[in-house]
């Protein structure tokens, strides 16, 4: 199908029919001479409180292809284009031996996507994931966490099959310009989920369907010949003459086991939040420096409070889901720049996202359905770790000396998720306060109504929030208050910290091998690596680094 027609836009009444037809006056063609036709991408307009929907779609014609063609020359870019069909890029194995089976630790994102694909190739990689298989997860997080309030550092909303991103919502949108991010939305529904994910532009699986998602891509790698060790943890490293050559196993399941494993190449997916590991890897001198990372509070508000900001009057319409908004109060950090929202989630709820005993943490999801009824945003501000000041008071002034400056960041993450479960008496409860007691600097009283599945605690968010982190929020809601009002008013729920956004920290590997420059058979990848932020970049980086192995060795026999 030659043509791509973009921004056909339709209102909420108007079938998929007016799409077509549009489109057919615009190439100046009667109707009946679409002959073919695939709908790229959906999105909703919603600017001016009147939402539409805009549609991508190809399109084929009946007429010579010569014609074709001609059409184009009065039309814009921004109208059609033409184009052409490419295959997709198939990585060629090398020849080299393997000494070893490819060995991958960590099981989120981009470990599950190396893996597969090296499945597929014909590698049968091992998988080394600290945490527990989905099904004994879930009933670590639901029984234990949430009922009990019985934290498990080694299965929990971090840890376990499917990494963190298996209850991080799901949400499939990137910035990333990169064709492995089709073969990673075609990759989730092979394995179950939504055909709506190939067209929609912010494409979402939902917190509830990703666990079985995750169970069968790992039974499909298993059919394959790889082999998933859950329970089993990397605490050491041996680097011989500057390659890898050895990794040391706490391994919990099926027995407790102490072991050394002699190895080939590693895919290094351990995740941002792994920082035992990244201490462990800093000490055995694998270079990690130091990048700007966010940090910030989660804000909550009803969510008919959002769908009345961004639909208006036609708020409620049976085609229209729960609202989202992305919002930048520009120049509320000062020096520091803008803050931003971050990992929107309508109608969905807020969750834990610490990895360790003793600390708070915020992150959000929604359910597939997006029915929950509350929205939640991280409202973050970007920092450079070189700009950080003193470690916050109370906090373990030693637990930095020495240290490199990512891994400083790192441990100023630390202190405040430490200084807001203290601040809730040591009950993972999430420390909260309205958003107009924040904006006026007074402990908020009465009913704490939140999603938060071990409910929240009052506090004076300025004990737990870096000063310059309180006074940029502060400023972000005023702005986005005059926007949105309501924003920062009594029935917004200010929730703190947002610390996980991302990684202060890359594991510096080479452009061309992804080797780590430090350790070669080490190939970091993902987001723990420093280098994706989110599941479908952190996935495609996956596949990158499996495909360089593909390149670089022949399949196992």
């Amino acid at each position: 199908m030659p043509f791509l027609v973009h921004n056909i836009l339709i209102g909420l009444e108007e079938s998929e029919e007016a799409v077509l037809a549009a489109a057919a006056k615009r190439l100046r063609v009667p109707r009946d001479a679409i002959r073919s036709y695939a709908i790229v991408q959906r999105s909703l307009d919603a600017r001016r409180n009147r939402p539409r929907f805009c549609y991508q779609i190809e399109i084929g014609l009946d007429e010579p292809i010569p014609l074709q063609r001609k059409r184009l020359k009065h039309l814009g870019r921004n109208e059609a284009v033409w184009i052409e069909s490419k295959d997709p890029v198939v990585p060629q194995a090398g020849r080299n031996p393997l000494s070893e089976r490819p060995v991958i630790i960590g099981f989120g994102p981009a470990g599950m996507f190396a893996a597969l694909r090296l499945a597929e190739f014909g590698y049968k990689p091992l998988v080394l994931e600290r945490g527990r298989d989905v099904r004994r997860r879930h009933r670590d997080v639901l029984q234990k966490f949430y009922r009990e309030g019985i934290f498990d550092e080694s299965s929990n909303l971090l840890f376990g099959e499917g990494g963190a991103g298996t209850y991080s919502d799901g949400k499939l949108y990137t910035r990333v310009r990169d064709p492995l991010c089709r073969v990673v939305l075609e990759t989730f529904y092979q394995f179950g989920a939504d055909p709506d994910i190939l067209i929609n532009s912010r494409p979402h699986i939902g917190s509830d369907r990703l666990p079985t998602i995750c169970m069968k891509i790992r039974r499909h790698i298993e059919g394959l010949g790889g082999e998933i060790r859950f329970g089993c943890r990397v605490e050491d490293i041996k680097i011989e003459d500057g390659t890898l050559t050895a990794l040391c196993l706490a391994c919990s399941e099926p027995a407790a086991t102490h072991e050394w494993l002699a190895v080939g190449p590693v895919i290094l997916a351990v995740g941002h939040s792994a920082r035992d590991t990244i201490r462990m890897l800093h000490g055995r001198g694998v270079p990690i420096v130091p990048k700007p990372f966010q940090i910030g509070v989660r804000i909550e508000h009803p969510q008919t409070m959002v769908d009345g900001w961004q639909y208006g009057s036609a708020a409620g319409h049976r085609r229209l889901g729960p609202a989202e908004y992305h919002l930048i109060a520009k120049g509320a950090g000062g020096e520091r720049g803008n803050v931003f929202s971050f990992c929107m989630c309508p109608g969905g709820m807020i969750l834990p996202s610490n990895e360790s005993a003793g600390l708070i943490a915020t992150n959000g999801a929604s359910n597939a359905r997006r029915s929950a009824p509350f929205a939640n945003s991280g409202l973050v501000i970007t920092v450079d770790p070189a700009a950080l000041g003193p470690l916050p008071a109370g906090g373990s002034q030693d637990s930095s000396k020495g240290a490199s400056v990512a891994l400083r960041a790192m441990a100023f993450q630390e202190q405040w998720e430490r200084l807001a479960f203290e601040a809730t008496g040591q009950t993972y409860r999430v420390p909260a306060q309205r958003a107009s007691d924040f904006l006026a600097d007074r402990k908020s009283d009465g009913v704490l109504e939140t999603s938060y599945p071990l409910g929240g605690q009052w506090v004076d968010l300025r004990e737990i929030v870096p000063r310059f982190v309180h006074t940029a929020v502060k400023r972000a809601l005023s702005i986005l208050d005059a926007q949105l009002p309501g924003f920062a008013g009594s029935e917004g729920l200010v929730t703190a910290p947002e610390t996980r956004a991302s990684a202060p920290f890359r594991i510096v590997r080479d452009p061309a091998t992804r080797e780590s420059v430090g350790a070669s058979n080490l190939y970091p990848a993902g987001e723990g690596a420093g280098y994706a932020g989110g599941i479908v970049s952190a996935a495609a980086d996956g596949i990158k680094t499996a495909d360089v192995i593909i390149a670089r060795y022949a399949p196992l026999r």
